[in-house]
């Protein structure tokens, strides 16, 4: 279990929300309650009890105007982050930070920044059949080789386990993997395709598009912010028996390697010894 009070964690990334959905209505940007905490608003009406963290998604077209603007329509202390702004970010989507507070996931990964919620790219898929699976396959190599990219290659010591990511770290850069992933992405348009893919999620990424529809108002600790229209068809898709609690151990946290809410992140000072 984390060893920092969760519910002090959840009402920050409240406020997170609140000022994406602030910024979504004032520039007309469409965007949707994700994964756990879009079945967090249905099944407890606001974050689950356990859960550090909060998703949302946009649809690629939504999603490259808020990149693109970022920085101008955030307000202090928020800002984004992503491949785009920064080509040694890990991911292919992007997080939302609060730049006055201070986060390091895991020990043995390089990225800091701060307490954040993540921001999905929602992207189309033409054929969900046996080439959308192998698009899927592609993306997944190339996650594989950029989490390798990005970790201590001494994690487990330098023996015979550090060969594989030193191997890859010779051969690759994050900035090219990212970059053939998120062109992978962006291959099939939004606007014209029947199914859509968050392609970090796998398999379960692959769905409808009407099972999105349009955003629609869903009530999230008493605030009024924006989910998935066919939430039923959405969550059942992603969980299965979705509104079943389940058991204690897989009741998953993050257990965050260090957090400090009161220190901005580019004043902290990285000593970990493969961080350069």
């Amino acid at each position: 279990m984390a060893k920092y009070d969760i519910r002090d964690l959840q009402m920050r990334l409240l406020k997170i929300l609140q000022t994406v959905d602030n910024v979504c209505k004032e520039h007309n940007l469409d965007y949707y309650l994700w994964a756990g905490t879009m079945l967090g608003a249905v099944r407890h009406g606001g974050f689950i009890p356990w859960d550090d963290d909060a998703d949302i998604a946009m649809p690629r077209p939504c999603y490259d105007i808020l990149v693109e603007h970022a920085s101008e329509w955030l307000p202090y202390p928020y800002e984004l982050t992503c491949f785009e702004y920064n080509p040694k970010f890990t991911g292919t989507y992007a997080k939302i930070i609060d730049s006055s507070t201070t986060l390091i996931e895991r020990y043995d990964f390089k990225s800091l920044g701060g307490i954040y919620i993540d921001l999905f790219p929602i992207d189309g898929v033409c054929d969900n059949g046996i080439r959308g699976k192998m698009k899927l396959s592609r993306y997944s190599y190339y996650k594989k080789i950029a989490y390798f990219c990005n970790r201590n290659p001494y994690k487990h010591g330098k023996g015979i386990s550090s060969w594989l990511p030193r191997l890859i770290q010779s051969r690759y850069t994050n900035a090219d993997i990212q970059g053939k992933a998120i062109s992978l992405m962006k291959e099939c348009e939004y606007d014209s395709a029947d199914y859509v893919c968050d392609f970090d999620d796998g398999a379960p990424g692959i769905m409808p598009k009407e099972y999105l529809g349009r955003p629609v108002p869903v009530m999230f600790e008493g605030i009024e912010l924006k989910g998935v229209e066919r939430s039923d068809a959405y969550l059942r898709h992603k969980y299965g028996d979705y509104m079943t609690i389940p058991s204690v151990e897989h009741q998953r946290q993050h257990d965050f390697y260090y957090l400090d809410y009161d220190l901005p992140y580019r004043q902290y000072k990285d000593e970990r010894e493969f961080v350069s």
